[in-house]
């Protein structure tokens, strides 16, 4: 499971998320009940030890009537937060659920500064892709943000506290979208309470990418194996890796880890076969064994997309790394995204056992 869950008409059990390890989840304030966090919900998370956040969405592009409606929509929007038990000086995100252009984002800022007229400027976050998010955040129209990696193009903006990074998933029968947090305050809160600087309580979270379409994309030739190189880190408090991208997590004691990755492969010939493993190496980069390894076939056109997720022991004599088994007759590229595929990305969350 990742850091983080949000999900809308569906709720997982604060039992179901507390036990899956995740630490906080992103809920709705709406004029829809059916999907929004209620008190008895909130005191259930609270209870389970599972953070808060709140999110502002009526209609995705509502953000396009300005300054009046920032203004409607925050007052609702902090009636309800209060009611359900959020402390006074916690954010609320306002949702701008689509592919907004430059050109409507002065419309966007009217919105948030309406919002800003009811809670402050200081509470005042926005959700979004790439484009409203860092058009927002560089112009001071919003404190918090929270992106999606929809709409986003493979970049994530500088700034940014949380992020959305895949989507379609289950936990209890319930749709979820995976989350994390870059920063140790990203507007969380639980009934009554805000959290401190020095609370320490986030998951021990290894988040790997790469980032964009490299301009020298790694390659895998034919009849080869290798691991996957990756190119930015997106989160890594504790220090879980560093032997310059090779590594999903870097132990340092025994853990339980789970990991979750999304890759995309391309230039293969279509129905081509190739195997993808979760690896467990030594320090030295002395292969253990295949953790976890399935085949994969290319599509009509030569892409191979799929995601790995498994659950296995490490310590501090072993490392985990992403191998690509190429045993196709072409040369197989890593690329970080290509049109609505996933962006490639590995996360482990760990916990001591």
């Amino acid at each position: 499971m990742p850091e983080g869950l949000d999900y809308a008409f569906g709720r997982p059990s604060a039992t179901a998320l507390h036990d899956a390890g995740v630490k906080f989840v992103c809920r709705y304030l709406s004029h829809s009940p059916s999907k929004n966090l209620m008190r008895s919900e909130a005191n259930a998370l609270t209870a389970a030890g599972i953070w808060i956040v709140v999110v502002w969405e009526t209609t995705a592009n509502r953000a396009l009537a300005g300054r009046a409606a920032g203004v409607a929509d925050a007052r609702e929007a902090w009636a309800q937060a209060r009611d359900c038990g959020m402390p006074d000086d916690r954010p609320i995100y306002f949702a701008v659920d689509w592919d907004a252009s430059a050109s409507q984002q002065a419309a966007i800022n009217a919105y948030l500064d309406g919002a800003a007229s009811i809670l402050g400027a200081g509470r005042v976050g926005i959700y979004g892709g790439y484009g409203p998010v860092s058009r927002a955040l560089a112009a001071g129209k919003a404190a918090w943000a929270w992106q999606t990696y929809a709409w986003s193009g493979g970049r994530w903006a500088d700034g940014a506290h949380l992020q959305q990074y895949s989507n379609d998933h289950t936990l209890d029968g319930v749709g979820c979208d995976y989350n994390r947090s870059l920063t140790s305050d990203y507007g969380q809160w639980r009934v009554g309470v805000t959290p401190t600087t020095q609370e320490d309580d986030m998951a021990k979270v290894s988040s790997l990418g790469i980032a964009g379409k490299a301009a020298t994309p790694q390659t895998i030739a034919a009849g080869t194996d290798a691991d996957i190189t990756w190119t930015q880190e997106f989160s890594d408090k504790h220090g879980l890796h560093g032997d310059k991208g090779k590594s999903v997590v870097i132990a340092k004691e025994k853990y339980w880890a789970h990991v979750d990755v999304t890759f995309c492969l391309e230039g293969l010939t279509p129905g081509a076969k190739l195997d993808v493993a979760l690896t467990r190496v030594k320090d030295d980069g002395t292969f253990i064994d295949d953790a976890w390894r399935l085949p994969f076939v290319a599509d009509e056109e030569g892409v191979v997309t799929g995601q790995l997720s498994s659950q296995f022991g490490v310590d501090a004599t072993n490392r985990l790394r992403v191998r690509v088994y190429n045993t196709s007759d072409k040369p197989a590229t890593v690329v970080a995204s290509v049109l609505d595929r996933p962006v490639t990305m590995a996360k482990a969350s760990l916990f001591s056992y």
